[in-house]
């Protein structure tokens, strides 16, 4: 299905970690379609911000049509948008992108940051034995929710939550093992996400949503480098909002 763009309704907003917000829309049109690892674009009201913001999308219920967006206040659009309550109206355009490819017997999902909330979707609709390793600079969030369908590992910068560390630290210290790895985070995480799958002939597959910019490929602000040759760029890179945010971590270059 393509994109489509839409004024919805927020139901519900929390601020469930310092600047993280949870917030879920009334989106039937783009519930009904979006799969783990997509993401929407959300538009805000000031006319001087004509990009989008790429959020990605952490829950669907599609019983419900609701969508849940768990984000980061880091800019003055985002910061719009946490200021939003409950009967607020925003326009909101998606389901974008490529999403995980759901295979497997023994998963290995990662999130580091704010990568963490896609992987919350992708954990209810992978339906194998899976561990979950998720890596935090100092406050938690959503670890609860994952607890209820996986195994869960932590890694905090500071030590204060699970091992002291990074992801790749907690998967060291407990012996995670699996058959394939979903990942999502910033780009030093994947870098080692990718050299260790590689190592151990693991497949990989690496959201690299962190780099998008306008999230509609207008502003090339996403582009990575690729093995493979882009016609439409003709050249060795890749746009993360059309051509990802998921990649093989053998497509992708760091």
């Amino acid at each position: 299905m393509s994109s489509v763009k839409m004024r919805v309704k927020i139901v519900r907003q929390d601020n469930i970690a310092p600047d993280i917000f949870s917030m879920e829309v009334k989106a039937p049109e783009i519930a009904q379609y979006a799969k783990a690892g997509q993401f929407v674009s959300l538009f805000s009201e000031d006319g001087a911000k004509l990009l989008p913001r790429p959020i990605s999308i952490c829950e669907i219920n599609t019983n419900r049509d609701i969508l849940r967006l768990v984000y980061r206040v880091a800019g003055a659009g985002t910061k719009e948008f946490s200021q939003l309550v409950a009967g607020d109206t925003i326009n909101i355009m998606g389901p974008i992108g490529n999403g995980f490819t759901l295979k497997g017997k023994k998963a290995i999902l990662i999130g580091g940051g704010i990568g963490i909330p896609p992987m919350l979707q992708l954990a209810k609709e992978l339906n194998c034995e899976k561990s979950v390793v998720l890596g935090f600079r100092d406050d938690i969030f959503l670890v609860e929710e994952f607890e209820t369908k996986a195994h869960v590992y932590i890694a905090s910068e500071d030590g204060q939550h699970g091992v002291k560390g990074n992801v790749m630290d907690a998967i060291k210290e407990y012996g995670v093992e699996g058959d394939i790895i979903y990942a999502c985070g910033p780009t030093p995480m994947l870098k080692a996400i990718q050299a260790y799958a590689i190592e151990h002939n693991i497949e990989a597959q690496l959201s690299m949503e962190e780099r998008m910019a306008c999230g509609v490929g207008a502003c090339l602000g996403c582009v990575c480098k690729s093995k493979e040759i882009d016609h439409h760029a003709n050249a060795h890179t890749k746009r993360v909002c059309k051509d990802g945010p998921v990649f093989d971590a053998r497509e992708v270059e760091f």
